[in-house]
């Protein structure tokens, strides 16, 4: 996150309130080997429907900063566990110098196993470089990780933004990548917006709540 390149992500998704999520979970996962860092995150649109979510929602999302020797842990009622691990090619985006105030948190998964390639290729050379490429306002790095067991949801795309209204933030992005590509409905706007390959699983803005090291 912000000017590190984080090999594992670890994230936790409930409807804990942000103070009960960090006196309890936060403090007993920062104990775990392998964990360097711990952020939460409140939901900033809950409920939304403008895109596709196979996920039930949340409204808390705890991020974990882990190594190569961090094992999933058993989860407690009412908290989901996804580990991902960085994928070979490069974030995109800028460094800005300031602090991670605001995520975009981006799953989807391949419609068939044999399409992820395909899949992963379309969203690096093609969605999130136009992403980045249109420089959006609050927009910071743009990284893809991958499930470490190769399941549902298969890709995580991790967007990171340096200000504290990620919602705004996100909805003027797809505007401006319009502006630079064509308007929906071109051929070029359609290539960006979605691939036969591609199921969504969930995507939605998040705003910090708190911040905590090891």
């Amino acid at each position: 996150m912000e000017d590190r390149a984080t090999p594992f992500l670890y994230l936790e998704m409930s409807d804990t309130p942000g103070d009960d999520y960090a006196a309890t979970r936060v403090t007993k996962m920062l104990t775990r080997g392998g964990v360097a860092r711990a952020t939460w995150w409140e939901n900033a649109c809950r409920g939304r429907t403008d895109l596709p979510r196979k996920l039930q929602e949340f409204s808390l999302l705890g991020v974990y900063e882990v190594d190569d020797g961090f094992t999933t842990p058993s989860t407690p009622d009412g908290i989901t566990g996804h580990h991902f691990r960085r994928t070979p090619r490069p974030g995109q985006g800028c460094l800005t110098g300031r602090p991670t105030l605001g995520l975009m948190l981006v799953l989807i998964s391949p419609r068939q196993p044999s399409e992820a390639q395909a899949l992963r290729d379309w969203a690096d050379f093609v969605h999130i470089r136009h992403i980045a490429e249109a420089g959006v306002p609050g927009y910071s790095m743009i990284t893809p990780y991958e499930n470490v067991t190769g399941g549902d949801p298969r890709f995580l795309h991790f967007y990171e933004m340096d200000t504290d209204d990620p919602e705004t933030a996100f909805q003027t992005m797809t505007p401006m990548v319009a502006d630079r590509i064509g308007k929906p409905g071109t051929p070029a706007w359609d290539h960006w917006a979605n691939t036969p390959e591609l199921r969504i699983v969930y995507v939605n803005t998040f705003r910090r709540l708190g911040e905590r090291s090891a």
